[in-house]
This record gives C-alpha cells, structure tokens and sequence, in this order.
C-alpha cells in the first residue's frame, strides 16, 4: 500500500498541506455539453450556487471549467471554443463563488493561456491543464509568473482521437504515462514553474481506453516515483459505467448510476497514493476519503 509523503502544495497565495489526509476537489461545470452535468450549471447564478453547495459539504477546493474536454469533443483543436466564450462563461462564475466565500480555493480547469491569465487575475489559486502544458506554449510561462498552483495532466492524443486509439497493456500504458508527465514536468520546469507548485494526475479516461483504467489504477502508486503528489479525478467516467453492465442488461450504467462505483475506485485511487480526489459528489467523497485515510493510517509504514 503506498505510503503519501506529507508537504505543502505551493499556491498562488498560499499553500495547502498534501499527505495527512485526503483532500477534496468539488467540480463545477460551466458548460452546456460535459458528458456528466452539461447544462445544469450553464446558468452563472446556478454555478456558484453549486460551487457554494460543494463548499458546505466539505469540499477543500474547487475546479471550475467551461469548456467541455468529453470524449470526441474539440477541445485542444482549432475548433474549440475561444478563450473570449471560455472567460464570460468562467469569470462570472469565479467572482460569484470568491464573492460570498473569499477564503475558497478555487482551481480553473483550462488549457489557454489568456484564459489562465485573466482567471489567476480573478482570484483563481490553481491552472489545472488537462493537456500537461502541450496545447499552448504559453501557458506555462502564465502560471510560472503568476506562482500559481498548476496540475498536470497526462493526455494521450486529443479527445477527437480516443475513441480510436491503439489499446496498450499495462506495462506499456504506464511507461506512456510515465513518460508522459516526465516531459510535462520538464515543460513546467523550463517555463520556470517551481516544482513545489506542481501536482500530476494521471488522466483517467483521457486517452485511456475501458480496462485500461483499472490497469493504471492498480498501479497509480508507481507515479509518485516522478515525485509529486497525485491527484485523481475518477467521478463517473464512462469506463466505470462499462464495469457496471452486468447490472444493466449488459449495458454500461447511466451517468446518474456511477456514483457508488465513483466512491469505490477513489478509495482505491486513495490508497493507491493518491493526495486530492477530484468529484462531482462532495459528501460522499469526503465520507470516503475519511475511510480510506483511516486505513492508511493504520497500514504498517
């Protein structure tokens, strides 16, 4: 069982503490086409309303998007939206949350760089990039400037490609990652990122395929070798509806039946070294992640 070194996750203005125990991210969609809530919170007044919501369940932190990164989706091609759309969408939400609840930490799910910038401007603590920094060469030089805290995702290829992509076992899904967040982590440090700012997330469902999930799962300890704290984002992605088809005639769960699995491979991914869970469900997440630390905490060092 992977034991998780305890530090400080270095922000824009401040710093939060990895390690003792599981941190929650809330997520807050602000868009009308994410493949789970794609449409609930379009409205700004609902969106906060939401980020607010997670907050009072215990929610450490929250991650607010507004471009959809769903499978088949344009994001990081010249189709995708424009950073002018992602920032009236976005903005408003964040001023909103920031507004009612100042202390929030809040963390925007994007991958440009005016978008970042004018975010961070707007009280934002975190980029969290979905592309690690491959799909605009400018944002690192943004996050670097601002100090800010930056998540790396592992991608492989863009989401108009996964569907179609190559499955690989296991051994070879976790060098690609590996290698991956490596070179992520070099872009970061060239951009003059420092590295006490920096969390990987090994990108589940981003280019991963079906059972190709669990495969990096069951061996998500073996990235704190890169030596940065984890976070996994595993909330009710379409391969855990898939591990659920037995009970559903043989068809994959609906997103709304996802939840129970969602809790049950954070605990996994907790265990398996991971410091914050990114979820849709707040309460759950935290009763779980109260569990799974207790174990950790009784597991021999």
């Amino acid at each position: 069982m992977a034991t998780r070194p305890i530090s400080l996750w270095r922000l824009r203005t401040r710093s939060l503490e990895l390690g003792r125990r599981t941190l929650v991210m809330g997520i807050v969609n602000v868009t009308p086409d994410s493949f789970s809530d794609g449409g609930l919170y379009f409205d700004t007044s609902a969106a906060v309303a939401r980020g607010i919501r997670c907050l009072e369940e215990g929610a450490d932190l929250l991650d607010l998007g507004a471009e959809s990164t769903r499978p088949s989706s344009a994001a990081g091609t010249e189709s995708a939206i424009s950073a002018e759309e992602e920032q009236a969408r976005l903005l408003p939400v964040l001023e909103g949350i920031l507004k009612h609840r100042p202390e929030a930490v809040l963390s925007v799910d994007t991958y440009k760089a005016a978008t970042a910038r004018a975010a961070l401007a707007a009280g934002a603590q975190i980029i969290n990039d979905v592309s690690g920094l491959f799909w605009d060469a400018s944002l690192g030089a943004v996050c670097a400037q601002a100090g800010c805290g930056v998540i790396l995702m592992h991608t492989r290829g863009r989401p108009d490609e996964w569907t179609t992509q190559a499955q690989h076992g296991s051994d070879a899904l976790l060098a690609t990652v590996q290698a991956g967040l490596q070179a992520s982590l070099s872009k970061a440090a060239a951009a003059g990122i420092a590295t006490e700012s920096i969390l990987l997330d090994p990108g589940y469902g981003f280019g991963k395929r079906g059972d190709e999930n669990f495969a990096l799962l069951a061996r998500q300890r073996e990235l704190l070798a890169l030596g940065r704290p984890l976070l996994a984002g595993l909330s009710r992605k379409s391969f855990l509806g898939r591990a659920l088809a037995p009970l559903f005639e043989g068809n994959p769960a609906p997103v709304d039946c996802r939840e129970t699995a969602g809790v049950a491979a954070q605990v996994a991914a907790i265990l398996n070294g991971a410091s914050i869970v990114r979820v849709h469900q707040v309460r759950p997440a935290v009763e779980a992640a109260l569990i799974a630390d207790a174990i950790l905490s009784a597991s021999p060092a």
